[in-house]
């Protein structure tokens, strides 16, 4: 198997150990063309579950200082958004790891 096929799947699949620290690596350690773009898209996708994060922290601040003890609808619907999100692109970094080593 082609080590550069390997390395481009292992930046997909680094989603489930590595997260955003092995796709960089891999870019700038790389002299390869074709391992530096897969490690930039995986990269990209794996900042992709960050979005939501400064909704919930505005969320937060909103929902808990607001003292009326109401649910904090805003601060649980962002959370889950996140969590979609996350497990959308865990899904979909698979199978792009998965074609990066079925290519002929």
């Amino acid at each position: 198997m082609d080590t550069k096929r390997i390395l481009s799947a292992l930046c997909y699949f680094s989603i489930m150990f590595a997260g955003i620290l092995f796709p960089l690596v891999a870019y700038f350690a790389s002299e390869d063309g074709d391992v530096k773009v897969h490690a930039k898209k995986a990269l990209l996708s794996h900042l992709i579950p960050l979005i939501p994060l400064p909704l919930i922290i505005i969320a937060v601040f909103v929902d808990m200082s607001g003292g009326t003890g109401d649910f904090p609808v805003l601060m649980f619907s962002s959370a889950i958004l996140m969590v979609i999100l996350s497990f959308i692109v865990l899904i979909w970094n698979l199978v792009k790891g998965i074609k990066v080593l079925n290519i002929k």
